[in-house]
């Protein structure tokens, strides 16, 4: 079986002997179609991804075709088409039991705790996938990008006609664009990159667009009418993060979606003069998956213009270093396998 192995940072192995699994009760064994490349992938190439050891399988935004099915799986067959939940949950820890499974206290990320899907066939358990036989390959693999938006939409409980902030302008930030429009909020988005902006306007509708390495209050409240309700950083970068409590109206919240491998300060007079309240948001859930999926039943974004590289999985490692560039400009880059 072919797959790429991540052995140290900056070195990837092109393998042709990988055994491939097999599945056991309650799993199926699916073909992967389709690789989509995100931040956590190129972190962990160059080596700054959290909770990551060497070496590894990277991939975990995944869509294929199911080639086995094991015992006890009744709602799956052979020759579905399938988006993979790359989130591996223990199911009795506490939060598993409070149904917060995107943040079981021993998950396991395909990809990044255990091996992903950078190869031809992957094993996964049948509750951890969401059958798309109504979206192409293509549309199926960036469902799990788009859920991460969708979950921090929906941890902040954001309600229409709110005033939003969107600070980054990458695939994660354009998937909380989506659904906090689709929640009815006025969406404003904060980068330093005028084409991405231009792009938040075009596919995510976008209200208003900001361009600005540290806009002031004043900025804010002119762009927007007033200091905006809830901030998503979808950055992951530790001065953005850091600066994204000033952006935050008096009684708002702050989401986290983005993630640093350093600390984080805030002055605590401020966060407690507006009393804040900061979210961590992580991963996301099955019914963020299944409304994703819905979402783009609904054709309501031209998921095909989000889709902005390509390779085969062949071409992969002679690729991937391109697209660490800026000038490459990518904003979402899809394997096929």
């Amino acid at each position: 079986m072919k797959g790429i192995v991540c052995n140290q940072p900056k070195e990837f192995m092109f393998r042709e002997d990988m055994k491939a699994p097999t599945i056991k009760a309650g799993e199926v064994l699916i073909q992967i179609k389709r690789v989509g490349i995100c931040g956590t992938d190129l972190h962990a190439y160059l080596g700054n991804q959290p909770f990551f050891e060497y070496p590894r399988v990277l991939g975990h935004e995944l869509s294929g075709v199911i080639e086995a099915v094991g015992e006890d799986v009744e709602e799956l067959q052979v020759g579905d088409k399938v988006a993979v939940i790359p989130y591996l949950h223990c199911g009795t820890c506490s939060a598993c039991l409070a149904g917060k499974t995107n943040c079981c206290e021993s998950l396991k990320v395909l990809g990044v705790h255990t091996d992903g899907g950078m190869r031809e066939k992957i094993a996964v358990p049948a509750t951890h996938v969401i059958k798309t036989n109504h979206l192409s390959l293509d549309h199926a693999a960036l469902i799990e990008p788009l859920a991460i938006g969708a979950h921090a939409v929906n941890r902040a409980e954001l309600q229409a006609g709110e005033n939003v902030l969107v600070v980054g302008a990458g695939p994660i930030g354009l998937g909380v664009m989506a659904f906090a429009k689709r929640k009815g909020a006025n969406v404003t988005v904060l980068d330093i990159n005028e084409e991405r902006l231009t792009f938040c306007k075009k596919w995510a509708h976008a209200d208003q667009t900001i361009c600005s390495s540290k806009p002031t209050e004043s900025d804010l409240r002119e762009t927007i009418g007033s200091l905006p309700t809830v901030v998503f950083d979808a950055t992951g970068n530790v001065h953005s993060m850091t600066q994204a409590f000033d952006y935050v109206g008096f009684g708002g919240k702050l989401v986290y979606v983005g993630l640093v491998k350093q600390d984080l300060t805030f002055h605590d007079p401020d966060f407690h003069k507006k009393e804040l309240t900061l979210f961590g948001s992580r991963n996301a859930a099955k019914k963020d998956f299944e409304d994703v999926a819905q979402l783009l039943e609904s054709k309501q974004h031209d998921m095909n213009a989000y889709i902005t590289h390509r390779c085969e999985f062949d071409e992969l490692i002679d690729t991937f270093e391109e697209w660490l560039k800026p000038e490459s400009k990518v904003i979402k880059a899809m394997v096929t396998l």
